[in-house]
Parts: C-alpha cells; structure tokens; sequence
C-alpha cells in the first residue's frame, strides 16, 4: 500500500468543498474521515501518518486515495458507486394497472390486498407483459405513487 501509487491533488474548489463537509457537519462519520483523509492525503500525509491521526486503518486511507482517482475524483467520499442504476421492472402503463388493482376490491375471503397476494394477480393479468414480479416491487411502486393497501380509497 504505498502512498506514493495514488498521489492527492486536490484543486482549490475541491478543498473547499471536502472543508465544508467537514465542517457542516450534517454529514455521516465514514463520509466526514474520508473528506479528512483526502485533505490530509493532499498535504502530503503518508496513508500511516493519516490513520494515526485520524484513527482509522492504512488500508481506509490507501482506499479512500484509490477511489479517488479511479471515481469522479471528489466522489470517492460517497459510500457506494452513483453509477448503480437498475432496470425499471414497471412501465407508466404496468404501474397504473398495478395501481388500478391494489385499489379494486380484494380477493374473496380477504379484508385488504397483501403485497404477495397483489403481486401474485397482477402476474396473472392478461393486459400486462410481466412474467414476475416481486412484493418489494409492489411496495416501491406503491410508495412512489402514494397509494396504499390500508385504505384502497387514499391515493
């Protein structure tokens, strides 16, 4: 883990930046050390030298000036990658289908829809091209859309 492989450099906007995160302080703590580790990696600070004096691992400052450079540069403090995007299981017309059933009378011998029981019909209907379709989609398609099981007439 040499300090040299991923040398810091930081530009005047981005101090600034990773300064006000630290000083804000509405900011979660990992987010906050990795700011300070980029600040001090730019002064010129040895990955040791920086988990001693901010109490974390070598290897936390070796990553945080790897992610550095392999990320959108000041990124590398964010906890996970921003270019995680998931394929959307539901179009605009399958969403107000799923939509136009969770507030349609539920199934005989029930006194509300479940996310299993709505994701399980909304499978079986013909208008829609889904084969499968999980209860967390529901729930997220729901939430967004601000319907609930609770009172089918709300939303």
């Amino acid at each position: 883990m040499g300090d040299t492989e991923y040398p810091i450099n930081l530009t005047e906007q981005e101090r600034e930046k990773l300064e006000s995160i630290i000083s804000y302080g509405r900011h979660s703590a990992q987010k906050i050390t990795r700011a300070r580790i980029l600040l001090k990696a730019d002064d010129g600070e040895s990955d040791s030298a920086i988990a001693e004096a901010l109490d974390c691992s070598r290897s936390t400052a070796w990553r945080t000036r790897k992610k550095f450079h392999e990320r959108d540069r000041i990124e590398a403090i964010e906890r996970k990658n921003p270019d995680r995007n998931y394929e959307t299981k539901l179009d605009g017309r399958e969403e107000a289908s799923l939509i136009h059933l969770a507030r349609s009378e539920p199934p005989e011998g029930r006194s509300r829809w479940s996310l299993r029981v709505l994701a399980e019909k909304f499978e079986n209907l013909d208008e829609t091209d889904v084969e499968s379709i999980s209860h967390e989609t529901v729930r997220q398609t729901l939430k967004k859309t601000n319907s609930n099981l609770i009172n089918p007439n709300n939303g």
